[in-house]
């Protein structure tokens, strides 16, 4: 069949949660002229996923600034107030300050009512169909539209900007990015299963589980009779995942939900989705193509594990259509070079908290070596000290609190306290009595550490600490060094050392206990 062609101003590839967005917040601007906005999708059918099902305030908030919020009503959707953290049989409360809340909900749901809105906007037409190619102007490094199949249909969609928002498995991330694309890193999957009627420990709140050995395992209610379950598995995968469950992770969680699992293991099979991160690299360089913008997790992604996804996606969403919004003609690829200048900038505050906290959070949550485990307990035993040790680091998760400096605080608040719970809190020792029963089990007591371990808790209390600086310093860098030239490495250098410059600066604060100090630690008096 003979191709036919269609003319925009803009064509989104995606219609999930970034594209969407966009293309209803485009529709919003006021012009002279309104845009014609075409939102390419695969299948407009309603999707099934086992993520992006839990929106946190600040996913609430920038909701609203693009006028979606009713997308979150008729859904069945459960209001969430906060967190409650399970580890040995013992929870915190993590509540979200004031009456902030979130939601969740089943992921599929959510798209249609994102669709909908969109696709009453005013300019924007919803187009079923694969894009098979980015079309790109003869001679030149720029993109000019979309190629579309649909059956035996071929059409193209040409457009002053293609922004691509083809998810996490995107077909043309390293096409637009050129030389300057990253591949996405994966340390593990999570596998999920809904569970029917479960009752979590905190109502309206998600759950997260710390296992002995394994990843941490995440609940959340997304309907009235469904909740979902996230179980982090690290590679390699193991060869029976429901054996993996049953026998390594089901045991560690509440009494509650083992009924409601096993029930839904026998119902259904476990689905899995990998983990990835993916550090935001500045668009617009001359590494990339022109006339070509990504957004969503084909651009940047992080762990799932803190939810934080849908919030930046949506946020990106808002500042990237206001700052569109000063552009007369979208070919003008000089000037949208500068729009993406400021975007990578404007957009640092929020998604490189949320990016750093999902990762850092995961690397203590899935403890898998000593120090780590130090400094999992450290965390939870902060969280237990309610107040600030609470509100500043939910703030920064629900991405109502974009500061990295308040991020990095907190996490080397967690870090010292660790340190200090390994001196002071007493822990399972061997008794001096002889065995309990003659079951052969040696008898144990608990006892603080005595002045003669100072000395090896010292050293280990340094291998902890930098522990912390491997788990946060690199993570910093990835949002830090993509500002500079991929070809200045003296350049990279300089930066890598200024990342540093501030924990040592705040190493120093604690160690000689500086004037001031006291408004950034942690009173370690109860």
């Amino acid at each position: 069949m003979a191709s036919t062609s269609r003319n925009y101003d803009v064509v989104i590839v995606g219609a999930g949660i970034a594209g969407c967005a966009l293309a209803h917040g485009l529709s919003t601007l006021p012009r002279s002229k309104p845009l014609r906005i075409a939102v390419v999708e695969r299948s407009l059918a309603e999707p099934d996923r086992i993520v992006g099902e839990l929106l946190q305030p600040g996913g609430m908030i920038a909701l609203e600034k693009l006028g979606m919020l009713g997308c979150v009503e008729g859904i069945d959707a459960i209001p969430v107030r906060g967190y409650c953290v399970v580890e040995n049989g013992k929870s915190v409360h993590i509540p979200y300050p004031g009456s902030y809340e979130g939601r969740s909900f089943h992921h599929g749901r959510f798209i249609m009512k994102l669709r909908e809105a969109a696709g009453k906007a005013k300019g924007v037409e919803l187009i079923e169909g694969t894009v098979t190619e980015l079309m790109e102007e003869r001679g030149s490094n720029t993109i000019t539209g979309v190629k579309v199949t649909k059956d035996s249909e071929h059409f193209t969609l040409s457009s002053e900007l293609v922004v691509v928002a083809d998810g996490c498995f995107s077909n043309f991330r390293n096409l637009v990015m050129g030389e300057s694309s990253v591949k996405p890193v994966t340390k593990s999957h999570f596998v999920g299963a809904i569970l029917e009627d479960a009752r979590l420990p905190i109502p309206n709140h998600g759950t997260v589980a710390l296992t002995k050995g394994f990843g941490p395992v995440l609940l959340y209610q997304i309907s009235e009779r469904d909740t979902r379950i996230l179980i982090d598995v690290k590679q390699p995968l193991p060869s029976d995942l429901k054996a993996h469950v049953l026998e390594n992770i089901v045991p560690q969680l509440p009494s509650a939900l083992t009924l409601p699992i096993q029930r839904a293991l026998d119902k259904d099979r476990l689905r899995r989705m990998p983990n990835s991160f993916l550090p935001p690299v500045e668009q617009g360089s001359k590494l990339s193509k022109s006339g070509a913008i990504l957004i969503g997790d084909s651009w940047n992604m992080r762990h799932p594990l803190t939810g934080g996804g849908m919030t930046v996606a949506l946020s990106d969403a808002v500042l990237l259509r206001d700052l569109l919004g000063s552009v007369d003609d979208f070919s003008d690829w000089n000037q949208l070079r500068k729009i993406l200048h400021h975007w990578h900038w404007n957009r640092k505050p929020l998604a490189s908290t949320v990016n750093i906290l999902s990762v850092a959070l995961y690397d203590l949550f899935g403890a898998d070596d000593e120090e780590l485990a130090v400094l999992r307990t450290g965390c939870f035993k902060y969280f237990e000290r309610g107040g600030e040790c609470i509100n500043g680091p939910v703030s920064l998760l629900s991405g109502i609190a974009p500061s990295p400096s308040l991020l990095a605080y907190h996490f080397f608040s967690v870090a010292f306290y660790s340190i200090y719970i390994l001196f002071t809190q007493p822990r399972q020792v061997p008794s001096t009595s002889e065995t309990s029963n003659g079951n052969g089990h040696s008898k144990t007591a608990l006892a603080k550490p005595s002045v003669v371990e100072y000395p090896s808790l010292f050293l280990k209390a340094i291998r902890v600490f930098w522990t912390a600086c491997l788990v946060f310093g690199p993570l910093l860098w990835t949002e830090i060094r993509w500002w500079t030239s991929t070809t200045s490495s003296s350049k990279r250098s300089q930066v890598a050392m200024s990342a540093l410059v501030p924990l040592v600066l705040l190493y120093c604060a604690f160690y000689f206990d500086l004037p001031g100090v006291g408004l950034l630690s942690v009173r370690l008096s109860s």
